[in-house]
């Protein structure tokens, strides 16, 4: 199976990385305008290929796409030091007029998986761009890792063990739903109690507050964030290559809320076969409605 990566920056090139290490694929290609740059990264990549999985790894242009059945696409300007997500919209609206016309036209079989953000308003551009092409960003799978990394903290347990949703927006809006969460199959305050661990509202307070905080904190720190973000790509790329139907939490265009959002889907090799929207408490689907709200009108600006 063929992946193309568009954009090799530090996402880009991260994502290459983890694809490579994890085995996810046969090929990969990156592309990217600098084109030492996607030349530097993919030979660097390559060496990791004969200690792990032999990936094949090499650059080119967008026409070098060609044959791919998941296009990563990461290109556009990066989120800076008190910088919204959202911020990045209008510059990165006008790359993606550009570039997804390209893609498609190279890889018209090809899942587009986008990566760049605000990745929901993105993800929803670049299914216009691609009528009839399968269309997902990465939404909020990464967020959903943060929580339950930050849950598994507190419980003092492995975090394959925590399972929860982050729901919406990736970014300021984003839902920590509660109600979905559990630890090896309980309820998180049951859990907690059964090992006698302490469970306050300030502590989930607090969960939520770093789980959304998170890409702030890291790029005040080290000025990007990649390492989670090029895994979760793998993650989703390898789900959608060998059918999997694993349930994650993309982004997708959703009639239901009028904007492309994350809730938690089946992936398979033909992209989203299907969406499930959780039973959340009412202030939960009133926060989704929120962050819906703040998407539609972040999307209607493109329209202007």
């Amino acid at each position: 199976m063929k992946v193309g990566i568009v954009g090799a920056g530090l996402v880009g090139a991260t994502a290459a990385y983890a694809l490579t290490l994890r085995g996810s694929c046969s090929e990969l290609v990156l592309t990217d305008v600098d084109e030492d740059r996607a030349r530097a990264e993919a030979q660097d990549v390559a060496h990791a290929a004969p200690v792990s999985h032999g990936a094949r790894v090499t650059s080119g242009a967008p026409s070098d796409l060609q044959g791919s059945a998941v296009v990563i696409v990461a290109a556009g300007a990066n989120q800076k030091s008190g910088e919204s997500r959202l911020d990045l919209l209008q510059k990165n609206a006008a790359i993606f007029r550009d570039l997804i016309p390209q893609v498609t036209r190279a890889a018209p079989e090809a899942t587009l998986l986008i990566a760049t953000n605000p990745v929901d308003v993105l993800t929803g551009l670049s299914a216009e761009l691609a009528p009839g092409q399968p269309v997902i960003g990465s939404g909020t799978v990464l967020d959903s890792a943060r929580f339950r990394y930050l849950v598994a903290e507190r419980a003092g347990v492995d975090p394959t063990h925590v399972h929860g949703y982050v729901l919406g927006e990736h970014g300021d809006s984003a839902v920590v739903a509660w109600s979905t969460a559990t630890v090896a199959g309980l309820p998180v305050a049951d859990f907690m109690a059964a090992r006698g661990l302490p469970w306050t509202p300030e502590i989930r307070t607090q969960i939520e507050q770093d789980t959304r905080g998170a890409a702030g904190q890291i790029i005040a720190g080290k000025r990007a964030t990649y390492y989670g973000i090029g895994a979760a790509l793998a993650r989703i790329a390898e789900r959608i290559l060998d059918d999997r139907r694993a349930v994650l939490t993309v982004s997708a265009p959703t009639p239901e809320f009028g904007t492309s959002l994350s809730l938690p889907r089946v992936l398979g090799r033909a992209g989203v076969l299907d969406t499930i929207v959780p039973a959340l408490t009412e202030e939960e689907r009133a926060a989704l409605e929120r962050s819906a709200d703040i998407l539609r009108e972040a999307g209607a600006s493109l329209e202007g």
